[in-house]
């Protein structure tokens, strides 16, 4: 993934959300503004010479890239269900290519998920939906035969067209939201087939999510109250969902199109 940096001073104003009141979870969300910013111009060009790449400060942080625009090494399939045919590189990015779907999911595609698992971490990447689409970055995923999907274990930060996607509709399943549990806020999603640059760090329970250079999301996992909310969601049919403290990263099928890039992570 480019690194990608924000203006040393961004002015956020967040927008409605169709009348319904936000609500926002424990510790709820604040507006602080990621440090070490560049330009966010960098995010509009469809390729650029420092996309799938680290910048020496990233190197010296200690991130490492996930993906390098050329290849689909250090990803697979959730449980190999499918090769991942569907899962093209274009233009230096993952794209998924949804021409047959069957069940909610691509022929061919399925959830990418990363060989390796993570426990404290820091990511980094850009991805783009195309009008009225869907997907997801999971977090925490187990993979084993009893687990039929990837969010049966892992947590979503989604991934929308809030202006035409039905889901947007529904309070917690916007972009930038820790899907059917915290809405994010305030509101920093670009429109469809526009860049978006997400930061997620997560370190000793504590999530932030960041959306475009703003902090939209932070929460505490794995606590008593992490528990309710995990009993009021959609999850609570299956036991075992957000409650690993290590898992893989994951890129959601959810038979739209998507782009991602600059995939890159620290281990904290």
């Amino acid at each position: 993934m480019k690194a990608i940096a924000f203006a040393l001073s961004i002015t956020v104003i967040a927008s409605c959300n169709s009348g319904d009141s936000k609500e926002n979870a424990s510790t709820g969300s604040d507006s602080s503004i990621l440090a070490a910013p560049k330009t966010d111009s960098t995010v509009a060009h469809e390729t650029d010479s420092s996309d799938n790449s680290l910048t020496d400060a990233e190197k010296a942080e200690g991130f490492k890239l996930l993906f390098d625009g050329k290849s689909k090494d250090g990803f697979h399939v959730f449980n190999n269900k499918t090769d991942g045919s569907a899962w093209k590189i274009v233009d230096g990015t993952f794209h998924l290519d949804p021409k047959e779907q069957k069940d909610a999911q691509t022929t061919g595609g399925g959830d990418l998920v990363s060989t390796d698992e993570y426990q404290n971490f820091h990511l980094k990447l850009d991805w783009k939906v195309d009008t009225a689409g869907n997907s997801g970055i999971l977090l925490y995923v187990k993979e084993d035969k009893k687990y039929e999907r990837s969010w049966h274990t892992g947590l979503e930060m989604q991934v929308l067209d809030n202006a035409r996607h039905p889901d947007s509709k529904i309070i917690k399943h916007r972009a930038g939201d820790l899907y059917d549990l915290v809405t994010s806020s305030p509101e920093t999603v670009k429109p469809a087939l526009e860049w978006n640059h997400v930061e997620v760090i997560s370190s000793n329970g504590n999530l932030e999510f960041f959306l475009n250079g703003t902090k939209v999301m932070v929460t505490k996992l794995w606590d008593e109250n992490w528990k309710k909310m995990v009993a009021g969601s959609k999850f609570k049919v299956w036991s075992d969902f957000g409650t690993f403290n290590k898992g893989r990263i994951g890129l959601q099928d959810h038979g739209n199109k998507v782009w991602y890039k600059n995939i890159k992570i620290k281990t904290l």
